[in-house]
């Protein structure tokens, strides 16, 4: 294993140059959390609903579906900027 030796710098040195990091790395995590694609199953359970009610949305318009083959997926970030149309 590899190992770093800092000299010279003091640990909230060290802590103000790792903040840059560690928020560019939360960010593209949340980019790709919000590009995840979720089966039906996934999706209701983030909804907390059955898989009829899912359907009934979907085929209402209110969640976008993309279908691969004869499997049916939905994108996480219009899943979440749907609730509030669900909750009315």
């Amino acid at each position: 294993m590899n190992k770093i030796f800092l000299n010279g710098i003091t640990l909230e040195q060290l802590a103000e140059a790792l903040i840059p990091l560690l928020n560019a790395k939360a960010t593209n995590e949340t980019i790709q959390q919000d590009n995840e694609i979720l089966t039906r199953e996934e999706t209701c359970k983030l909804l907390s609903i059955n898989k009829t009610s899912l359907w009934k949305y979907t085929k209402s318009g209110r969640l976008k579906s993309f279908g691969i083959g004869n499997r049916v997926y939905y994108k996480r970030s219009q899943v979440l900027e749907s609730l509030t149309p669900l909750n009315h």
